[in-house]
């Protein structure tokens, strides 16, 4: 037992970080709100997305075929679906006054349940990120047959904790640079990442379309 548990353990957190780190919208808004807000603001964006992606890992480790048939009959609208998420936070984030971000985080620094839903759902938003996850897991070769009940938890905890690591450093890196940043050149951040998850969420519903038109 205990030998599977070591086998787990740096696999579990490798593919934790994985899943987290291809800097996609998630990882644009999280470096936004650091900037803008404050480390830890942005650190519960993370755990919101890194529950999302666990999730995700449960879903492709109980159930690969019927979900991944599922995603394969409803692709359009998934793609569709997660382009309209994007569109929407990036509207919500190109009309933000980083002024009034900044003010919010000074007078309410305990608050995070709104970052974390939103980092929940805007992860969630993406079911197509399950054809990554199991890649990795057959990459890692990452669930075998002899595992019992306390292998799975401890596998599942593991990749939490590896998307929890990630974030942490993320969020510590980036909160390094925050004082050089003036509410101007927050602005302009803010803007630059609305920009690019517009721009995705266009090219995501385009890509959708094309993939729908008949051969």
């Amino acid at each position: 037992m205990v030998e599977n548990l070591l086998y787990i353990l740096p696999r579990g957190l490798a593919i934790g970080a994985l899943i987290s780190a291809p800097m996609g919208p998630i990882g644009m808004l999280i470096i936004q709100r650091t900037l803008s807000k404050g480390r830890w603001p942005a650190f519960f964006t993370g755990i919101g997305a890194a529950i999302s992606d666990l999730l995700y890992c449960l879903l492709a480790g109980f159930g690969i075929s019927f979900i991944t048939d599922i995603i394969e009959r409803h692709q359009f609208a998934l793609q569709v679906f997660g382009s309209i998420v994007l569109a929407i936070f990036g509207f919500f984030l190109f009309r933000k006054n980083p002024t009034r971000s900044l003010k919010t985080a000074e007078v309410d620094n305990r608050s995070y349940w709104g970052e974390f839903i939103s980092g929940f759902f805007l992860t969630f938003s993406n079911p197509l990120i399950l054809f990554f996850i199991i890649g990795l897991f057959a990459r890692f070769n990452f669930i075998l047959p002899e595992y019992i009940i306390l292998h799975y938890i401890w596998a599942y905890l593991t990749i939490f904790g590896g998307a929890i690591i990630w974030w942490y450093l993320v969020t510590l890196l980036v909160s390094k640079l925050r004082s050089r940043f003036n509410v101007r050149s927050l602005r302009l951040v803010n803007r630059i990442v609305a920009s690019i998850l517009i721009a995705m969420a266009v090219v995501g519903v385009v890509l959708a379309i094309v993939d729908h038109l008949p051969k």
